[in-house]
């Protein structure tokens, strides 16, 4: 492995993110390249978190998109902000000036609410992380005019005239693949697919996550985990409701797994009714230990 690729994976650790070599690289190559890293995966395998973490170890801020079915331009990039605008112009009519006269006052960039694209491209304090998370739930509009802020880091407001990146910020976009990402956003960007993790990383992600969670107990949940997403359920569970089950048995002092105890907190990690019901019905009757030999 080469060192700056070790280095990036050693600092991503220390801030409690376990990645592989293929992770780091990838993280790397796209702040080496100023290139957007489209990260695919199913939901809860940490996607999200590669922005969360490459801003720590930047030390940067960061900024996160929440895309939605409906998200438009304005909600993403700026809006004006119509009270204050109203507000002045009443102002100015009550001390007898011509509205028209202010409207350079009302449209320059203290009446401006940036939204997240514009805030990554206007930061001056250096580059942020820029999250534009799920873009598979945007429509393809929105996906387009991502892809031109994106090419060139610069916007257009027709008020104000183009702005452009001071400094390009490192871009991490997600996608649970729920709908196909465009070949031209694809082509723009570099990409990484994230699996669930195997079961040593996945205890090694429940120790450096949940310190007070025993080798033994780790074990268990992982090699439960790894069995469970085996199974035919509505969703498989992530990375966020092993850590969230490790959290939670930790805090009932739990040293290892019992069928009592993992009934109770099957919560933590199924959220549907159907599949709740059914796994009970099997642990009830098998144990976990046929639970998870089924499932290896």
């Amino acid at each position: 492995m080469r060192p700056e690729i070790r280095a990036l994976q050693e600092a991503m650790e220390s801030h409690g993110y376990i990645a592989e070599p293929e992770i780091a690289t990838a993280v790397h190559l796209a702040r080496e390249m100023q290139r957007p890293l489209l990260v695919e995966g199913d939901a809860g395998v940490g996607k999200t978190e590669i922005a969360k973490v490459l801003a720590r170890v930047v030390g940067t801020e960061l900024i996160r998109l929440q895309c939605y079915e409906g998200l438009d331009v304005n909600t993403a990039l700026y809006e004006w902000n119509y009270q204050r605008q109203l507000l002045r112009l009443r102002m100015a009519e009550e001390e007898g000036r011509d509205p028209a006269t202010i409207e350079d006052v009302i449209f320059s960039r203290s009446y401006l609410l940036e939204r997240p694209l514009l805030r990554a491209i206007t930061r001056r304090e250096g580059p942020a992380v820029l999250l534009v998370d799920e873009v598979d739930r945007a429509d393809d509009g929105f996906e387009a005019f991502l892809l031109e802020v994106l090419s060139d880091f610069q916007v257009t407001i027709p008020e104000l005239g183009t702005i452009r990146a001071e400094h390009v910020p490192y871009v991490i976009l997600t996608s649970n693949h729920s709908r196909e990402i465009g070949d031209a956003l694809r082509r723009r960007c570099l990409y990484l697919y994230v699996e669930h993790p195997s079961l040593e990383k996945e205890m090694r992600i429940i120790r450096a996550r949940v310190p007070g969670a025993s080798e033994q107990l780790a074990r268990e949940i992982g090699r439960f985990m790894q069995a469970l997403r085996r199974r035919r359920l509505s969703r498989a569970p992530g990375v966020a409701e092993t850590l969230d089950w490790a959290q939670a048995l930790s805090s009932l002092h739990a040293d290892h797994l019992d069928e009592e105890l993992v009934t109770e907190t099957l919560g933590c990690v199924v959220k549907d009714a159907d599949d709740v019901k059914r796994l009970r019905r099997e642990l009830a009757t098998g144990g976990i230990g046929r639970f998870v030999a089924a499932q290896s």
